[in-house]
């Protein structure tokens, strides 16, 4: 199973409604998806429809111990996407992580049990921190799926993002890499999202999809649906601009078995 985060420690970015969309246009292509929220909000798990009496078991739980990966999982309305639900109390696993000695590869291990074949590939949804949440994630990540909006401060997050990564690197995980940074809530019209633009793709090259993620109005209505806008309304500019992005991504995954659909 490919295991990928969608992570940025700015909050506002676009990586809750990145990685439901990116999730749910790479089951439309037949891959067997599975989402694991693991922001205390639980954003990813109300926009895809997970109802609170369903979050019986929780990512709170699989890092705890209290569960297995199996038992965790939730099947979604999308054929072919399950998720691991989040609550609010997720938010003290990141003090009560500290109490045990492998800590930081809580996510990984629970990773380990999961049934052969299920999956073709996870996405982690990461909470807007380099916290210990995050540093789970990362551990158990092969690569980063990085939204960027197109502000000035989000360049100031990136640099700090790339510091953690290398840090990630080099104590426990040196096979991370940067899948890719998708630029969001693009305008055309405003001058500086394109000067942020050019400075992104200038600094890091390739690693920038060409996709572009425009702000759009039926991105931010889809979750108060419980739906992905891919499914809200898939003729949308930025259901469009996601599909295109998960074709990208596809194409930047390394060959893996796939599980027949």
């Amino acid at each position: 199973m490919i295991c990928l985060a969608v992570a940025n420690q700015k909050g506002g970015v676009g990586k809750t409604t990145t990685a439901i969309n990116v999730a749910t246009a790479l089951a439309a292509t037949g891959w067997r998806v599975l989402l694991v929220d693991l922001d205390p909000q639980g954003n990813a798990s109300t926009g895809l429809g997970v109802t609170q009496a369903q979050r019986i078991r929780t990512s709170y739980e699989l890092l705890t111990g209290d569960c297995t990966l199996a038992e965790a999982v939730i099947p979604t309305r999308v054929p072919r996407l399950d998720i691991i639900a989040s609550t609010a109390d997720l938010s003290g696993a990141e003090i009560e992580l500290v109490q045990y000695e492998n800590r930081t590869h809580r996510l990984v291990e629970a990773f380990n049990t999961s049934p052969p074949g299920r999956w073709d590939i996870a996405l982690i949804d990461c909470p807007p921190s380099l916290g210990m949440l995050t540093i789970n994630a990362m551990v158990a990540a092969q690569s980063l799926l990085v939204p960027l909006q197109c502000e000035f401060f989000a360049l100031e997050g990136l640099s700090q993002l790339l510091s953690t990564v290398e840090r990630i690197r080099a104590k426990f995980n040196p096979g991370l890499s940067i899948l890719g940074v998708a630029l969001t809530m693009y305008d055309r019209r405003n001058r500086l999202t394109e000067q942020v633009a050019d400075d992104v793709r200038a600094c890091l090259g390739n690693v920038v999809f060409d996709t572009v993620i425009p702000r759009n109005v039926r991105l931010s209505e889809a979750p108060s649906h419980g739906l992905p806008a891919l499914i809200y309304d898939i003729k949308c500019s930025g259901s469009e601009a996601y599909m295109n992005l998960a074709r990208e991504l596809m194409e930047r995954l390394p060959q893996a078995t796939r599980v027949a659909a």
